[in-house]
Formats: C-alpha cells, structure tokens, sequence
C-alpha cells in the first residue's frame, strides 16, 4: 500500500486531537464549540469526569492511529513478505479484554460520587428536629410543544390550589437547592439545561425529580431533547437564575397579577347594583 496512506493515518489523531484543544481554548475558528460556562455546584465534579473521559479517549485515539499509520507504513506495497495468518491468539485476546475491563471498572467507581450527588442524595431540610427530603419548589410540566411550570404557593407544596401558574419562563434563585418535579402530559419529553449540566427524561405516567444549586445570575434556554413530535424544534423555554431578593420579587408581582385585590367600594355594593356582580 502506498505510503501516503499512512501519513494520513498519522494525520488523524494529530489534527482530532488538535481541533479538541482549539475547542477548548476558544482558538479560531472553534471558538464556542466546547462546553457552556456552568453554574451548577454539581458542574464542577461532572465537567471533571467529562475531561478525565475525553483524556482516556484521546490517548486511545491517538494510540490506535500510531499503530495503523506504522503498520502500513512498514508493511507497504513494496515489501514481499508473507502475512502470517493465525485464527487465535489467547494472549492478544486477554489483553483487549482485561484493559478495557479495568477501564471500565476504574470509571464506574471514579463517578460514583457525582452520580450521588445528582441523581440519588436530595437535599433536605430540618423538620421537627429531623432531616427530611426536600420538597420540589416547582412542577415542572413538560408537553406538545412547552412548558408549564407551577410554583408551590404559600403552603410550600406543589399540586395545590394556591400554585402559582406560568409557561415557558422559569425563575429560580441562586444559593439555594432547587428540587424540581418533572412530569409530562403526553409522550416523552428530556429536561436539559447544559449550563447548570442537568439533563433528565420525562416519561408519561412518572415522576422525575432533579436538583441543583445555582452559584451566579444568568440566562440561559431550557431545551426538550427527546424528538417528540413536529413542533419538537420549537420546545423551548427560558431559565432565569437571579438573587433570592429578585426572586422574592418576582414572585410577589406573580401572586400579586394572579391574584388581585378586590375593590373595597365593590365588596359593599348591595346586590342587584353596579359592582356588585
């Protein structure tokens, strides 16, 4: 075989490997190719795990490619050697197994303190002297083609009459740890906000809960990543962290444009006269 085809092998890990690091430092013209700024707590350990697996990867990338660019180089169209053919190889066939099994092996325990994190140790509160899970601050209510989102009222429990109601905008404050309830009202839809590295299906019929504590006011697109249907490319919400002072804020604006106060004139009105109806 020609020897060109293996500079190109060659080649291949040279220039992955050197898009990933242009990637990553924001180089021309891939700047804005990697990761989004996070502001999750959590972001921290997983953009850690994201690394440590893009480094496993790359250097079997580019280990692959030395291997088969040297292979064809040496092994050309010019040499007139004999292949040597053999069906087994047990000790060939070991080592593919085993290193890949201790990679594996290695992963699986090294995120197992994120994965707790994340998805199994919900934060709590104190109650009567007890710990206890934390109850979601809002449903969220995924369907064809949005979002609702009922914020718990002042009972402090979602999925009752004083939720306060609102589509496609979710404000949430900063140094706090948000639970979040997520349902769907028809087929499945997926939660993802990639800079507070949250991603979570919605199947019908379940109830999925994530958390998370934002660490610095932003805005950012709350995108359903599951194709569920025609209008799935125009699911899309907006996600507003802001200090829980502006929240209270907001939230109070909210009550308050839910829930007007009634007229003092019209509750004195007798009945059958203007304001009375």
């Amino acid at each position: 075989m020609n020897r060109l085809w293996s500079i190109l092998f060659f080649l291949v890990p040279i220039l992955g490997m050197g898009t990933f690091v242009m990637a990553a430092w924001g180089m021309p013209p891939f700047q804005g190719a990697w990761l989004p700024e996070n502001y999750s707590v959590a972001g921290k350990t997983i953009d850690h795990l994201f690394y440590l697996l893009n480094w496993i990867s790359a250097l079997i990338f580019i280990g692959t490619g030395i291997v088969i660019g040297w292979v064809i180089w040496k092994y050309d169209h010019r040499r007139r050697d004999t292949a040597n053919y053999f069906s087994h190889n047990f000790k060939l066939e070991l080592i593919w197994t085993i290193i890949p099994a201790i990679i594996l092996v290695f992963i699986a325990f090294y995120q197992m303190n994120s994965w707790a994190e994340t998805k199994m140790i919900r934060p709590t509160i104190m109650q009567n002297g007890q710990p206890v899970t934390k109850p979601p601050m809002v449903l969220v209510m995924a369907k064809r083609f949005g979002w609702e989102f009922h914020y718990a009222g002042p009972d402090g429990l979602i999925e009752t009459q004083d939720d306060d109601y609102i589509e496609n905008e979710l404000v949430l404050p900063i140094n706090t740890d948000i639970v979040l309830q997520l349902e769907t009202r028809d087929v499945i839809h997926s939660f993802f906000v990639p800079q507070l590295r949250v991603k979570q299906d919605i199947v019908p019929g379940m109830k999925q809960f994530i958390w998370f504590r934002g660490t610095a006011t932003a805005e950012m697109d709350i995108a359903c990543t599951e194709l569920c249907g025609w209008g799935h490319y125009t699911m899309k919400g907006r996600l507003r962290l802001v200090t829980p002072k502006d929240y209270n804020l907001w939230l109070a604006e909210r009550r308050a444009l839910q829930n007007p106060p009634i007229d003092s004139e019209q509750q004195k009105a007798p009945a059958g006269q203007p304001g009375s109806e």
